[in-house]
């Protein structure tokens, strides 16, 4: 009887040309491969430091050969409006053109740095399974570029008007015009957030990829907001607290990733204690200050560009739309010459971007408080934040490095590098064809990153056991 319900099956299955059965999970696949899309991502994401290079030469040598184009290319690699009677520069439109240069750069470093520079730190240090060098590769970057970012965003805060004093950050607004220093830092913050939405889509996904997605698109927005609204101070500030426990988590998981298990538990509980005072400490006193200070700081009014004001209680201050929310929380790149309005109920906007952010930052305590009470209580700490990673034979004890719990948190600049199966890699695949997989793809070094389900096309095939037997 069994085996009759089998023949039926099987005869009812699609056919290829030859009469044999056609799996439908391969045709979908084969049809999703031949797609644009697939197409399109699958060249982006294995070519990423080519285009970045091409696209950084091309600016480059535009500006170079064609003189008539210097002055739209210069936005691109210099910081436009400088202003040499007091030596700042101030804020507008072509700084986007920045911030869009600065992300070709940091993408086309990343990809260098990770394949040029990690991957063989990573093979000295006896790492050799596929994902456990990802995993190395990727801790160690987020190490590199925040160490720098938090190095001098200290180094901006500590030389400010606001170092210690929260006042200082709304006191004398609007702030025009800023130092060269502290314009590059905040835009290249920009374009880092920016391109981590790009990172985090890249990369194969993981169970709190919506909250890391929206965490990074509110931090986008609030950078966009506050540029434009002269705001830099507080967000310079805002940056630079969540920046430290960006650089102590993957430093905690990179030693486990080298077996440093005591120096592992050290800098894990360090970073537990830095997450709970800059991100529920420090964190609610800045966004405190937006609600407290702010409006009795800052006079309710529209301010000129020549240093005069209309307060708020003058028939003239709602004809130059000091009451128009989005007009003014944009000025700088509208109007950047033209009066900028304030008025208390504005900072309600901020706030609630703020408070999102604090939302997304407790979901991610509520799990590092889960790991440390199953440690506590003797029960294994699984994974909260990945499902089943499949099998990985390159090298044994991998689960053992990887089911620590530093592995179960998440930071704020892109987070732990544990893979939630999607696409291909979730079917039941052979041992044999993942081995063959694995040592194939060990040789390919040309981005280090890719869309799951999408690759080259003979691999791809071989993965699912598609391709023709030698």
């Amino acid at each position: 009887m069994g085996l009759a319900v089998e023949e039926k099956a099987l005869a009812n299955e699609p056919k290829s040309k030859g009469g044999v059965p056609r799996s439908p999970q391969r045709t979908k696949r084969r049809n999703s491969d031949d797609s644009l899309i697939g197409s399109l991502c699958t060249l982006i994401c294995n070519n990423q430091l080519g285009i970045s290079v091409n696209l950084v030469l091309l600016i480059l040598l535009t500006h170079i050969f064609f003189p008539r184009a210097r002055r739209r290319t210069s936005k691109f690699f210099r910081l436009s409006y400088y202003n040499p009677a007091n030596d700042l520069h101030g804020c507008g439109t072509d700084d986007l053109a920045f911030v869009t240069f600065a992300m070709i750069v940091l993408t086309g470093l990343r990809v260098a740095v990770m394949e040029y520079l990690l991957d063989p730190l990573a093979r000295i240090a006896g790492i050799r399974t596929r994902k456990g060098m990802t995993r190395f590769k990727e801790q160690a970057w987020l190490i590199m570029y925040c160490t720098f970012s938090w190095s001098l965003g200290m180094y901006i805060v500590y030389h400010s008007e606001f170092w210690l004093n929260l006042h200082g950050l709304w006191q004398g607004w609007p702030f025009r015009e800023v130092n060269r220093l502290n314009k590059w830092y905040y835009l290249v913050q920009w374009a880092f957030y920016a391109q981590q939405i790009l990172v985090v889509n890249i990369e194969e996904k993981r169970k709190d990829y919506a909250e890391m997605l929206t965490h990074h698109i509110f931090t986008v927005a609030l950078i966009f907001l506050s540029y434009g609204y002269y705001h830099m101070r507080v967000g310079t500030l805002i940056l630079t607290i969540m920046d430290l426990v960006d650089i102590l988590l993957p430093t905690a998981k990179m030693l486990r990733y080298l077996g440093f298990t005591t120096l592992c538990d050290i800098a894990f509980g360090v970073f537990v204690i830095a997450w709970f005072i800059t991100r529920h400490i420090f964190y609610p006193m800045v966004s405190w200050s937006v609600y407290a200070h702010a409006p009795t700081d800052m006079a309710p009014g529209c301010y000129f560009a020549d240093g005069t004001m209309v307060p708020m209680n003058s028939s003239e201050f709602d004809a130059l739309g000091g009451n128009r929310i989005w007009a003014n929380l944009v000025t700088s790149y509208t109007d950047r010459m033209g009066p900028i309005c304030w008025n208390p109920t504005m900072r309600y906007c901020f706030l609630t971007l703020l408070l999102a952010l604090q939302v997304i930052v407790f979901f991610w305590f509520a799990m590092i408080l889960k790991v440390i009470y199953k440690v506590l209580s003797g029960q294994s700490a699984d994974d909260v934040r990945s499902d089943d990673e499949g099998e990985d034979d390159e090298v044994e004890n991998e689960n053992a490095r990887t089911s620590h719990p530093i592995n179960m948190v998440a930071g704020c600049h892109g987070g732990a590098p544990l893979e939630q199966e999607v696409g291909i890699e979730s079917l039941n695949l052979t041992r044999k064809s993942y081995k063959k997989h694995s040592n194939r793809s060990g040789g390919n070094r040309t981005s280090g990153i890719s869309i799951p389900g999408h690759g080259d096309r003979k691999e791809l095939l071989g993965r699912i056991g598609c391709d023709k037997p030698t």
